[in-house]
C-alpha cells in the first residue's frame, strides 16, 4: 500500500534565517533526520509558522502580475512555495502512523484543519490562477516538452479540477468541505486503531490452543512476557487483533469458539460504541458527493479517476465487472467444494461455512490436496534474510547497490549525540540503508524500514517519501528519502523473525514502491517517483511480488534460518502446484471491495443513510460466498477507503487494474530471464525512473512495445478458460 499523504523534499523559500529553523525542529532541513528533537509539542508552532511562510510565498507570487512569466518564476516557484510546509507535515503524519499518542494526536488534529484549509485555498486563489493561466499563454509554454509540458498540463488540470473556475461562493463551500473531510476521516482511522488495541485474549490454558503453528504459540507466549502477564510456572498467551497474532488462529486453532471469538471481535473493529465508524461513512460519502457536483461531475469516482488510467467510474464498473464475470463459476466451484470438504472430514451433511471456519478448513484442504502446509516454509524466511537477499536481487535485477547505517534511537525530547556515520531512528526496531547506483557508485537515495507490529503503529504496511530529489548543479537528482513499514510476524525468544510466504511478499511489494521513489529521475519533483496515477502505481509493487515465486531469485534469500540451507526441492513443487489455490475466491475478495467501493462512491453516496450490512450485502450477492451466519461487511474498519481524504477511495480497483499490468509486464521477464539485468534495466529506466513524465499507458507500451493484456493475469492465476 502507497501512504496517501504526500510529502516532500525540504526548502525554504522565504527569508528566514537557518537558526530559526532549527529551533523548529519539523521545519529542520536536514536530510538525516533528529527524530528525538521531534515533540508532540513543536507540532502546533512548527506547522502554523510553515504554514505562514507558504502562505507568504503563494502571496508574493500570486501579486507579481502575469507580466514576464517564465517556467522558473511561475510553475517552479508554485511548486517550491510548499515544500518545507509539505516536508514538515508529512513528519507529524508519519509519527501519527508509528508513533501514536494522545499528546501527538491532539496537536495533529488541531492543526489538521488549518493545514487542509491552506491546501484547499491554492487552486481557488483567483490572483494566483491568472498568473498560471498567463503563463499557459505565453510563447515560451508553447514550446515546452517532455516533463516541462507534462508539469504545466498537469498544473492546469490541478487548477480546473480543484474549483478554480467555480463562482466565489462555490469556492468557499469546497475549502469547507476539504477541512471536514480531513477531520472526519482522521476520526475513522483512529477508530480503526484504538478499537484494535482495545481488545486482547489470554489463555493460560495451552490444551485450548491445539493446532496452532509453534510460531504462533512463541509470539503469544513472548506478547504476554512483554506485557508483563504469566510467569514460567503459569505462563499466558496473549492474542490480539493484528494480523500476525489473529491469522494464525483463524487459520490454525482446532479449538472453534477461540476463532469464533477472535473472529467476533474482529468484525466489531469500527462497528461499537466508543469507536463506531458507521455514522463517519456515510459522512464521508454525502461530503465526498456534495465535492464531486461541485466540481461539476457526476460522483466522486469520475472525479477522482479523470486524470488516471480508467478515466471514468463506469470503465472502472466495468473492468471489476467483467473479471467478476470470467471467473464467477470456478468461484463458486471452489466455495462448494470446500463446503464439501469440511462436511466429509465430519461425516456431516454439506451445508455452508460459518464465517470463523472459512480458513481453517481451506487450510486442511490445501494440505489433503498438496500434501503443503504453508508454515512449513517459515523456517526459510528469517525477516533479515529475507531483506538481505531482496537487495541483492535489487543488486543483480535493477544495478541497486544497498548498503546498511548504523543507527541510533533515542528517546522523544532526550538529548544525545549521533555517532559519527550513524543515522538517528524513531524506534529501536527500525533499520536505515543507503541506496547506489551500482554502475557509477551515485547516491540515489536512503530509507527506513519499520517491520513488526506494535501498540502506537497503525496496521498494515506501507510505504511512505520524506523528501523528493532535485536537479543539483551537475544536472544529477539528488538523493531521496524513503521508508518501508509493515505488521510482520515478531521475533519470539531466541528465535528469529519468521515470516509467512505471503509477509516475503508484502516486503517485496512496499520495497517495489520504494525504488519507484528512489530510482526517480524526473527533473520536477511533482512529477518524480510514485507521484503517478494510482491505477498505475501498483504496477512496480506487485510486480516484486513475482520474484517470490521463482526458483532462482528464492535461493538469494528462503534460507533455512538454523542450517542456512534452500528450500528442498519437493517443498518448492508442493509450493508452485498450491499457488493457485482457491485462486478464484482470492481474485473474488479484491473484486468484491472494489465493487464495494465504487458503487458506494457512484450510487449510494447520492443518498447516504441506510444500515450498511444489508446495503454492502446487496452490492456483493455474487462476489461473497455465503455463509452461514452472513459475515458484516468490513467497511467500518476499511481504512484504505475511509481514513483519508483521499486516498484509495473510488480506486481500490487499482489493485486488481494494476495487477493485470504486473501479470503481463513480468512475461518479458519470464521470457527473456527472470533475472535478467538487462529487462531489469529497461524497467528501472522505462517504468521506475520516469514518475508521472509520461502518460502511463505510453510508458508501459515503452517497456512492452505494446498495451496491456488482461489474458496475463487469468494464466497466471490458472483462470483462463
Amino acid at each position: 500500500m502507497l501512504n496517501p499523504v504526500a510529502l516532500r523534499r525540504s526548502s525554504f523559500s522565504i527569508k528566514s534565517s537557518l537558526k530559526q529553523l532549527m529551533a523548529n525542529p519539523f521545519l529542520d532541513p536536514q536530510f538525516e533526520i533528529r527524530w528525538s528533537h521531534l515533540e508532540p509539542s513543536s507540532i502546533e508552532p512548527d506547522i502554523t509558522l510553515a504554514l505562514e511562510t507558504s502562505q507568504t510565498s503563494i502571496d508574493e507570487l500570486a501579486e507579481s502580475g502575469s507580466e514576464n512569466r517564465t517556467f522558473d518564476n511561475t510553475l517552479l516557484a508554485l511548486e517550491s512555495a510548499t515544500e518545507t510546509l509539505e516536508r514538515a507535515w508529512g513528519l507529524v503524519g508519519h509519527l501519527d502512523s508509528v508513533c501514536n499518542s494522545d499528546e501527538l494526536r491532539a496537536a495533529y488534529n488541531v492543526m489538521l484543519p488549518k493545514v487542509s484549509e491552506f491546501y484547499a485555498r491554492i487552486p481557488l486563489n483567483q490572483k494566483l490562477w491568472r498568473v498560471v493561466k498567463a503563463y499557459a499563454e505565453t510563447d515560451e509554454a508553447a514550446t515546452l516538452t517532455g516533463p516541462r509540458k507534462r508539469f504545466l498540463d498537469e498544473t492546469l488540470a490541478y487548477f480546473k479540477d480543484h474549483g478554480a473556475d467555480l463562482p466565489s461562493e462555490a469556492r468557499k463551500r469546497l475549502e469547507d468541505l476539504e477541512a471536514e473531510l480531513a477531520k472526519v476521516t482522521q476520526k475513522f482511522g483512529e477508530n480503526v486503531l484504538d478499537a484494535t488495541n482495545a481488545w486482547d485474549l489470554q489463555i493460560e490454558d495451552e490444551s485450548k490452543l491445539a493446532g496452532l503453528p509453534e510460531t504462533a504459540l512463541a509470539t503469544a507466549l513472548a506478547d504476554a512476557k512483554a506485557k508483563g502477564l504469566g510467569s514460567e510456572a503459569s505462563p499466558v498467551w496473549r492474542f490480539t487483533l493484528h494480523y500476525p497474532s489473529m491469522g494464525p488462529v483463524l487459520q490454525h486453532l482446532d479449538d472453534e469458539s477461540i476463532r469464533r471469538q477472535v473472529w467476533e471481535a474482529s468484525s466489531r473493529v469500527g462497528h461499537e460504541e466508543p469507536h463506531d465508524n458507521s455514522d463517519l461513512i456515510w459522512q464521508i460519502l454525502r461530503l465526498r458527493q456534495e465535492k464531486a457536483e461541485l466540481l461539476g461531475k457526476t460522483d466522486f469516482a469520475d472525479l477522482v479517476l479523470e486524470r488516471r488510467m480508467a478515466k471514468t467510474g463506469a470503465k472502472a464498473d466495468e473492468f471489476v465487472t467483467d473479471l467478476h464475470d470470467r471467473i464467477l463459476e470456478v468461484h463458486k466451484s471452489e466455495y462448494e467444494e470446500l463446503c464439501s470438504f469440511k462436511a466429509k472430514s465430519l461425516g456431516l451433511k454439506s451445508g455452508l461455512l460459518k464465517p470463523w471456519e472459512t480458513q481453517y478448513w481451506a487450510e486442511k484442504q490445501q494440505k489433503e490436496l498438496y500434501d503443503f502446509d504453508e508454515e512449513e516454509l517459515r523456517p526459510y524466511f528469517p525477516v533479515d534474510r529475507v531483506i538481505d537477499g531482496l537487495f541483492d536481487l535489487a543488486q543483480k535485477v535493477f544495478n541497486l547497490r544497498i548498503e546498511k547505517r548504523k543507527t541510533v534511537f533515542f528517546e522523544v525530547g532526550s538529548s544525545g549525540e549521533v555517532p559519527e556515520g550513524a543515522v538517528e531512528v524513531w524506534h529501536p526496531e527500525v533499520k536505515y540503508y543507503d541506496m547506489f547506483d551500482a554502475t557509477n557508485g551515485r547516491n540515489m537515495g536512503s530509507f527506513f524500514t519499520d517491520w513488526h507490529p506494535r501498540e502506537p503503529k497503525r496496521g498494515g504496511a506501507w510505504m511512505n517519501y520524506l523528501r523528493t530529489g532535485a536537479p543539483d548543479e551537475d544536472g544529477h537528482i539528488s538523493p531521496h528519502l524513503g521508508l518501508i513499514c509493515g505488521n510482520m510476524t515478531p521475533s519470539a525468544g531466541d528465535r528469529p523473525a519468521l515470516l509467512t510466504h505471503r509477509e516475503v511478499e508484502t516486503i517485496f511489494h512496499e520495497f517495489g514502491h520504494l525504488i519507484h521513489h528512489l530510482c526517480g529521475e524526473v527533473e520536477i519533483r511533482r512529477l518524480n517517483g510514485v507521484n503517478v496515477a494510482w491505477d498505475f502505481v501498483e504496477l512496480p509493487s506487485q510486480i516484486m511480488e513475482n520474484w517470490c515465486w521463482e526458483r532462482e531469485s528464492l535461493d538469494l534469500f528462503a534460507r533455512h534460518y538454523e542450517t542456512g540451507k534452500v528450500i528442498p526441492d519437493d517443498l518448492f513443487n508442493k509450493m508452485l502446484r498450491a499457488r493457485n489455490y482457491l485462486t478464484a475466491t482470492a481474485n473474488m475478495r479484491q473484486l468484491a471491495f472494489g465493487k464495494m467501493d465504487l458503487e458506494l462512491h457512484r450510487r449510494f453516496a447520492k443518498e447516504p443513510s441506510g444500515e450498511l450490512d444489508a446495503i454492502i450485502s446487496e452490492i456483493q450477492d455474487t462476489y461473497v460466498a455465503k455463509l452461514d451466519p452472513p459475515a458484516p461487511s468490513n467497511v467500518r474498519r476499511f481504512t484504505h477507503l475511509f481514513s483519508s481524504s483521499v486516498g484509495y477511495a473510488a480506486a481500490y480497483y487499482s489493485y486488481k487494474w494494476s495487477e493485470v499490468l504486473d501479470a503481463d509486464a513480468f512475461t518479458r521477464f519470464k521470457k527473456e530471464g527472470v533475472m535478467s539485468a538487462e529487462v531489469g534495466m529497461d524497467f528501472r529506466k522505462k517504468i521506475l525512473s520516469r514518475g508521472n513524465s509520461e502518460d502511463p499507458e505510453v510508458l508501459f507500451q515503452d517497456f512492452m512495445g505494446r498495451g496491456p493484456r488482461l489474458e496475463s493475469l487469468l494464466e497466471r492465476a490458472g483462470l483462463r478458460s
